[in-house]
């Protein structure tokens, strides 16, 4: 489909946001096996070079989009650029406004308490017509709890959507999606993280120079300190080192 380039051994698909939509919505219209998608950013390349199960999932991705400027500028450096950045977030957000006119059912599952619905909400109100046949936030620890991840996926699978979106954080939104996306029969399943958040205005989003510079990872710190210092200041610095070792070997 897309030429695919592989920044720390993680394969990513050199697809724009308005390919990526529209090889999402032929696999709906194609009612074939069903697919997922997953958008890596930095965190998960970290993650990727010691969870075996996670690179797993990975290899059997059917789309991987870069999402993060550091892998944007990771590929230049590494002289296979990548044409555009493509988010979970603004993913969602554009898949919304195309299914609100192409009549595709869609299921929020995830996101803090709420947050969905709020999506939800927001969403229909933006885009008259947007048709969520679903909404479901699982308590926590669900993933250990087998009777709760079977309702899960009865409530979807009793729904019927088109495209599911999952957004609860990685890996777990990862490995849910992959234990789980040939049960649910939904055509099209993508992790997004905590777009519902952003999308019902929750959790505040960076402005766009921010997102275009490169420094969201950095309003994300200032929003969230407690939970991210460790992951952005710590861990994700190690991708640039990773990056050089590449480029040198």
């Amino acid at each position: 489909m897309h030429e695919t380039i592989t920044i720390v051994g993680t394969k990513i698909d050199n697809a724009t946001l308005e390919e990526a939509i529209s090889v999402i919505i032929k696999w709906i219209d194609s009612h074939g096996s069903p697919r997922y998608v997953v958008t890596p950013n930095v965190d998960h390349v970290i993650r990727l070079q010691r969870d075996k199960e996670f690179q797993n999932i990975y290899r059997n991705a059917d789309l991987v989009l870069a999402d993060g400027m550091p892998l944007i500028w990771a590929a230049k450096f590494l002289g296979t650029p990548l044409r555009e950045r493509v988010s979970g977030a603004d993913l969602f957000i554009k898949f919304c406004e195309i299914a609100a006119r192409k009549n595709c059912r869609l299921f929020f599952l995830g996101g803090n308490p709420g947050d969905a619905q709020k999506a939800k909400e927001v969403l229909v109100r933006r885009n008259p017509g947007l048709h969520v046949v679903g909404v479901y936030c699982p308590p926590f620890g669900f993933e250990k709890d087998e009777q709760e991840k079977e309702k899960m996926v009865e409530l979807i699978k009793a729904a019927n959507p088109d495209i599911l979106f999952v957004g609860l954080g990685a890996p777990k939104q990862e490995k849910w999606i992959y234990e789980h996306y040939q049960k649910t029969r939904v055509p099209v399943t993508i992790g997004i993280g905590v777009s519902f958040s952003f999308a019902a205005g929750t959790i505040k989003r960076a402005p766009m120079w921010m997102q275009k510079t490169g420094l969201e990872w950095f309003w994300r710190l200032m929003m969230e300190p407690r939970r991210l210092w460790k992951r952005y200041l710590v861990d994700d610095t190690k991708f640039f080192w990773l990056v050089l070792k590449q480029k040198i070997l």
